[in-house]
């Protein structure tokens, strides 16, 4: 958990701590008083069950696949997350990450400290460019909007893929992920990793993206077929991809890490000490307003609670 967190809960609670999220881990004096818990990672529907008091769980990040929701929903239990105060700088990086893979700025930075340009002169000119594309963005939440807005800039075209088209932005919409993948030639994934995502990046979206298709992942990494990314890389299938998240973090598969036409980030999107400061204190935020004033701040849309009078 994120320090700034530790260290505003001791301010206003009496925080305990246990090293995982296993149930066998509660005693039954924390199953006789703790009423909430602050998360940076997974609270399965058993963990709750053990709770009998629990109110709320805090967790800190916009994505919230690693908690039961539904459970939490059915047992009377508000789910909060940090959305908003991470867009601008998850949107900034997916752009970074993108001019990364397109002009390969980190293999030309490498090619100059590494001396390459005084002993064997400039660096290879890129075979890819922004320039005449299309960008499809998979998922047009609060980050998708952040992220089109700076490719509008670019003066590219902009298409999208969601289960229902939005009435408040003009970009064309596709009912159907394969059918943008048709349509475009890069592709930004900015969607919860949920069941209903899992590998939806499959061998068919790619083939369908083509060999000038460039694939971008800043949501999660259970949103692609890893393997089958792999294969059309090394194939010619598409062209080249940008990952800031994987399958199985911090594990990146071998046979992404020996493509040259990849860009790799360690899972940075939010990753900056003011953006993550700002999440750490919503997270705090969320518990102090629902003991103190009946009512989280961003709760998720699965647990539109108030608390009960005690």
């Amino acid at each position: 958990m994120h320090s700034r967190v530790l260290e505003r809960l001791a301010e206003t609670f009496e925080p305990v701590f246990i090293s995982s999220s296993d149930p066998a881990l509660i005693t039954p004096e924390l199953a006789a008083s703790v009423s909430g818990i602050a998360i940076q990672g997974s609270v399965p529907a058993g963990l709750m069950d053990v709770l009998p008091k629990l109110e709320i769980i805090a967790n800190f990040g916009v994505g919230y696949d690693g908690v039961d929701a539904a459970h939490a929903a059915r047992s009377g239990i508000v789910v909060t997350h940090t959305p908003d105060v991470l867009n601008e700088e998850v949107a900034d990086t997916a752009i970074g990450l993108l001019l990364n893979t397109l002009r390969q700025f980190p293999q030309a930075e490498h090619w100059l400290r590494a001396g390459r340009w005084v002993r064997e002169g400039a660096y290879p000119l890129t075979p890819l460019t922004l320039r005449g594309r299309t960008v499809g963005l998979y998922g047009l939440g609060r980050i998708g909007i952040a992220i089109a807005k700076r490719l509008e800039a670019f003066g590219v075209g902009i298409a999208y893929h969601t289960r229902s088209a939005r009435t408040d932005v003009s970009y064309t919409h596709y009912p159907k992920l394969v059918g943008m993948a048709e349509a475009v030639d890069t592709i930004v994934v900015i969607v919860p990793g949920t069941e209903s995502t899992r590998h939806t990046i499959n061998a068919e979206v790619l083939a369908a993206l083509g060999s000038k298709g460039v694939l971008v992942n800043i949501g999660r990494g259970s949103t692609v077929d890893e393997a089958a990314l792999a294969d059309a890389l090394d194939n010619g299938i598409i062209a080249a991809a940008g990952l800031d998240v994987f399958e199985h973090e911090p594990n990146v598969p071998d046979a992404l890490l020996a493509l040259p036409n990849v860009s790799l980030l360690p899972h940075v999107g939010s990753a900056s000490q003011a953006t993550r400061n700002a999440m750490a204190d919503l997270v705090v935020d969320n518990l102090i307003a629902w003991f103190g004033k009946g009512a989280a701040l961003t709760p998720v849309p699965e647990t539109p609670f108030s608390r009960k009078a005690t």
